[in-house]
C-alpha cells in the first residue's frame, strides 16, 4: 500500500535528501515521495529531486515574502493535488500557509522545526536558542495548524549545546539530528505507527 508524499522546500534540500536516501534504502515505511515543489527557481532541493528522478517542480509563488497571495496559494494547492498526497512535508519551506490552504489538507501537513517547540518558534530557531544560552535545544516535527509553529508535536530530538559550540557547529549538530528524525517520523506515519 502506497503512502504518497509531496515535499515543499525553499532551500538546499538536505532534509529532502535524507528522505530520498531513506526511501532508496527501503526505510521510509510505506511512504513514496511523489514530488518536490519549491518556490525558489534555483533552489538546491530541485536538483536533489532530479538526481533521484523525482518530479521536482518550481512553482512561482510571487514576490518574496512570508505570506502568499490567494492566487499563488490556489495555484500551489492545485499543483499539490495533482500528486494526490497522503502527506505534505514542509522541509525548509520559508512561507506561511493560510488557513484555507491548511484546511484543504487538514491533518496531512507536517513541518520540521529546528528547536524543541514550543520554545524558539519562527525563522531563526537555532540562532535564537544559541543566543538565549539554553543548554539543550533540538528539533521538532509537528502537525501544521494556522498558528505559526504551534501544531501538535509528533516527535522531537534533543541536542546538547556544549560550551565549545559555535552557532555554526550547533547548526551542523541539529541538521544531523533532523536527518534522522524526519525520515523516522514519516516512516512511522506511513506505517500507521503514529
Amino acid at each position: 500500500m502506497s503512502y504518497p508524499i509531496v515535499i515543499l522546500g525553499s532551500g538546499g534540500g538536505s532534509n529532502a535528501l535524507a528522505l530520498l536516501q531513506a526511501q532508496a534504502k527501503n526505510s521510509l515505511g510505506q511512504a513514496t515521495i511523489k514530488a518536490i515543489i519549491s518556490d525558489v527557481e534555483d533552489a538546491g532541493i530541485l536538483n536533489i529531486g532530479h538526481k533521484f528522478s523525482i518530479p521536482a517542480v518550481y512553482e512561482n509563488l510571487g514576490a518574496v515574502g512570508a505570506r502568499l497571495s490567494s492566487t499563488a496559494e490556489s495555484a500551489l494547492i492545485k499543483r499539490i493535488l495533482s500528486f494526490k498526497p497522503e502527506l505534505i512535508v514542509l522541509a525548509g519551506f520559508m512561507r506561511i500557509l493560510s488557513k484555507p490552504f491548511i484546511n484543504t489538507f487538514e491533518g496531512k501537513i507536517i513541518n520540521l522545526h529546528p528547536s524543541l517547540l514550543p520554545s524558539f518558534k519562527g525563522a531563526h530557531g537555532i540562532r535564537d536558542a544559541y543566543q538565549y544560552g539554553v543548554k539543550v535545544t533540538g528539533c521538532s516535527v509537528h502537525w501544521v495548524t494556522p498558528a505559526l509553529d504551534d501544531g501538535p508535536i509528533i516527535d522531537q530530538k534533543s541536542v546538547r549545546i556544549d560550551p565549545a559550540d559555535t552557532l555554526e557547529s550547533l547548526e551542523q549538530k541539529i541538521h544531523a539530528v533532523e536527518h534522522q528524525l524526519l525520515p523516522d517520523v514519516v516512516a512511522r506515519l506511513s506505517s500507521g505507527k503514529l
